[in-house]
């Protein structure tokens, strides 16, 4: 089958034929009408060296299929042994006693810990001096991510460290999950205000998206409170959701902590320690006395 050409090449090529036919005196041949028409032509040997592109196609290892292919008889696994014969698993240490048994486990991961996101005083303070943040008004976990101090990746909160005890300079009045005492003094320091506050990731999600108002104040219990929440539910129109608390003992005991500058440790009584187990230690040594009946039974046993 000829090829098919353009039509410009196809009525150039018609003016070539319909010159030969006129002039039946030139002697022309088809190849010398094809080679006017600058079309390309190639010899028949290009079909032997047909070939793909180099890394189209990669040789595949078939072990065990006899000596020549490379790999045969025992598959490039050498001879005896258990590596010859089958797996091992990654943990194996040729039979001895183990060493997590022989030496134990030191320490562990805690998967289920929070993850926080982290803010240092002297970027707070690059912040405060580039304007994104208004030391004037309350900051709290919604200004900081709306800032772009920490990204827009929800975390489970936000603690405040103290990279440089010297870089902050503004008072400021912030609300964070979690602050170092280094972060605490150095804040106070320059007559700023603290507070550590309780937050969960979906707690975070809804504050910046708006369906819930930030308060640092906790859940009120009792049933006195249950009739002025409804009615306030009732009021308003767009439903606002509120901010949880914690549940878990750790959490509770953290933010009752006045040394951590917690929201509950207002819940404190005088003489109360912030664990909900351990009371606070007296300043006096606490002695051990023995009964009446124990030193009785102590001086009757004594021959002498």
């Amino acid at each position: 089958m000829p090829p098919r050409l353009p039509l410009a090449q196809a009525a150039q090529a018609a003016r070539c034929f319909s010159l030969s036919i006129a002039a039946p005196s030139q002697t022309t041949s088809l190849v010398s009408l094809f080679a006017g028409l600058s079309i390309q032509t190639r010899n028949a040997h290009i079909l032997a060296s047909i070939s793909d592109n180099k890394g189209a196609y990669h040789k595949r290892i078939r072990k065990g299929r006899g000596a020549s292919s490379g790999y045969g008889k025992t598959s490039g696994r050498g001879q005896k042994g258990t590596k010859a014969r089958g797996t091992i698993n990654p943990w194996f240490q040729g039979g001895q006693t183990p060493l997590i048994v022989s030496h134990g486990q030191l320490g562990f991961i805690n998967h289920r810990a929070p993850e926080m996101s982290i803010v240092n005083l002297d970027k707070l303070q690059q912040w405060i001096d580039a304007g994104r943040l208004d030391a004037t008004k309350q900051i709290t976990v919604k200004e900081l991510i709306e800032s772009g101090i920490v990204g827009r990746t929800y975390k489970d909160g936000i603690k405040l460290l103290a990279r440089d005890k010297g870089g902050l300079k503004t008072p400021v009045d912030i609300v964070v999950s979690r602050a170092s005492a280094s972060a605490i003094e150095a804040v106070e320091a320059v007559g700023g205000k603290i507070l550590t506050r309780f937050y969960t990731k979906q707690a975070i999600q809804r504050l910046v998206k708006g369906k819930s108002k930030h308060t640092t104040e906790p859940l009120p219990v009792g049933a006195e409170h249950v009739e002025p929440v409804l009615e306030q539910s009732r009021t308003t129109k767009k439903h606002m959701y509120r901010l949880p608390d914690p549940t878990s003992r750790w959490e509770i005991e953290y933010y009752r902590d006045p040394a951590h500058r917690g929201y509950l440790s207002h819940m404190i009584q005088p003489g109360e320690s912030p664990s909900l187990y351990f009371k606070v230690p007296s300043e006096k040594p606490i002695r051990a006395t023995k009964s009446k009946a124990k030193a009785e039974a102590a001086a009757e046993d004594t021959l002498f």
